[in-house]
């Protein structure tokens, strides 16, 4: 009589394992070398630590060899949407953990395929931070869309989302639409690398003031999806950056959403220290939720 009751436990004990997502797939961009790569190029490698650095900040640097790793939404609650993690670093290096795969591990609660780009920092001296990381974002969207019936996910629900110098990538990438950036392999037949949503959270280099990245720019002819941003109004690098863009959007009738939190300074991302900002994955989710990209398909 006992038997029953152990199955069931046993049950029980293996339903969790069933609702979690498959096991991340990590994919090279591109067939062989990258457009523009450059020979000699140092190692890729973590940073040590800071003194007194929080344990999930973690620093990638000499990145020359752009990866795309997929996190599959568990199947029992996909909702066919996909989003492309662009961790922030300045263009330097890459937040790996607390801007890229804590984000995909939210992401898939919420029944979303997260997608964490690794792209090419930093840039050759004299290049602009962003060309060579557009390239592999703007690939990356495509590689996305062509997989799609892979992972579960319908190709007209892919969005991006960037922190810091990603939230500047992201902004280029849906303010670029289709027109691929210089340098794109001429004649490739790839799906849109248009982003059907974006999510800025803290984004740098956006703002007129700011002279030390060249901005993205609003085009008519390639009006991206709608826009969520979040910001603190103590960022040393100053809310202005997603405040200016969201203007910017209202005007070109792009809907989008803004949140400024009083405190949060600059790059808390998935950390969790007490304040309103860091609440603000359930204020995307609110937003995500509102606009259907949470609701099955």
């Amino acid at each position: 009589m006992r038997q029953p009751a152990l199955l069931l436990i046993a049950a029980a004990l293996t339903l969790p394992a069933m609702l979690r997502a498959a096991a991340p797939e990590e994919i090279p961009l591109w067939p062989g070398d990258p457009p523009l790569a450059l020979a000699g190029d140092k190692p890729e490698a973590y940073l040590p630590p800071e003194p007194g650095q929080d344990p999930d900040i973690t620093r990638l640097g000499n990145v020359s060899r752009p990866t795309l790793t997929v996190y599959p939404a568990p199947r029992e609650t996909r909702t066919g949407t996909a989003v492309l993690i662009c961790p922030g670093g300045g263009y330097y290096i890459l937040a790996m953990k607390h801007e890229g795969t804590q984000v995909a591990e939210w992401l898939n609660s919420l029944g979303v395929t997260a997608a964490v780009l690794k792209y090419r920092v930093p840039a050759p001296p004299g290049e602009p931070a962003h060309r060579r990381p557009l390239l592999d974002a703007q690939r990356a969207m495509s590689l996305l869309r062509a997989r799609a019936g892979d992972w579960g996910v319908d190709p007209q629900r892919v969005g991006v989302l960037g922190f810091s110098a990603g939230g500047h990538l992201a902004a280029w990438l849906l303010c670029e639409g289709d027109r691929r950036a210089p340098g794109y392999p001429a004649g490739a037949d790839e799906p849109s690398c248009r982003p059907d949503f974006g999510v800025l959270i803290y984004p740098a280099y956006l703002a007129a003031a700011e002279r030390q990245r060249e901005r993205p720019v609003l085009r008519p002819e390639q009006k991206p999806g709608p826009v969520f941003l979040v910001h603190a109004a103590d960022d040393k690098l100053g809310p202005e950056n997603s405040l200016e863009f969201f203007l910017a959007l209202k005007q070109a009738g792009v809907p989008a959403e803004l949140h400024v939190f009083q405190q949060g300074g600059h790059g808390f991302g998935m950390l969790r220290r007490g304040l309103p900002v860091h609440d603000w994955p359930a204020r995307c989710a609110d937003w995500l939720r509102a606009n259907g990209w949470l609701t099955p398909r």
